[in-house]
């Protein structure tokens, strides 16, 4: 097996791209195996920013390959917000509830035709002597009023996706795995990654 770092202490992120590692000969390993690292600040202009900070951070504490991603949801009608400050957007320490009770009130004057989304990934593997890749994914949708579904994280209960009339957050996790902006990235690496000796 080769050891992965995820660099994320977020549980549902981890889940997931743990998932999508079974059956291959990576093995993640979360930033809750490294307690004296330090939080690492996203203070980038974009995803892949942030992404090559967090991941090269990691590496080269760990002297280990290292996979970190920074997603988002940026929504046409609030002129691309929440953005790269998604998990931050109602404010440092801000719940997924009150990061989507804010995006509901952003959208309460938006017509429900003109809530278009996309989620956003840029996924950097970084090797601790400095080598970085980046993947990235995308995935469009709509955002809603209220939330709906018990599943995912973040704004999967407001986002629908139109081809299947559910919220990522109703979504079976393989299904979601599939489709996601985190899943599209995710597997791009590990197209690389396989090809590695």
């Amino acid at each position: 097996m080769m050891e992965l770092v995820v660099a994320t202490r977020n549980e549902g992120k981890l889940r997931e791209i743990r998932r999508l590692l079974e059956g291959t000969r990576l093995e993640a390993r979360g930033l809750d195996a490294f307690p004296e690292l330090a939080e690492i600040e996203e203070d980038g202009d974009t995803f892949e920013a942030n992404a090559r900070k967090k991941a090269l951070t990691v590496a080269r504490h760990t002297g280990l390959l290292t996979l970190a991603d920074d997603s988002g949801l940026s929504v046409e009608a609030l002129a691309g917000q929440p953005g790269v400050r998604s998990a931050r957007y109602a404010g440092e320490g801000a719940s997924d509830a009150d990061n989507n009770r804010k995006l509901v009130e952003a959208l309460a004057v938006v017509s429900p035709e003109r809530r278009q989304g996309a989620f956003h990934c840029a996924m950097a593997l970084c090797w601790p002597e400095g080598k970085c890749l980046v993947f990235e994914g995308r995935l469009e949708g709509l955002l809603l009023d209220e939330p709906r579904g018990e599943g995912g994280f973040g704004y999967d209960p407001l986002f629908l996706v139109r081809e299947y009339g559910k919220t990522l957050a109703e979504l079976p996790l393989e299904v979601k795995n599939r489709i996601s902006h985190r899943g599209q990235a995710l597997r791009c690496a590990l197209e690389y990654l396989q090809k590695l000796p």
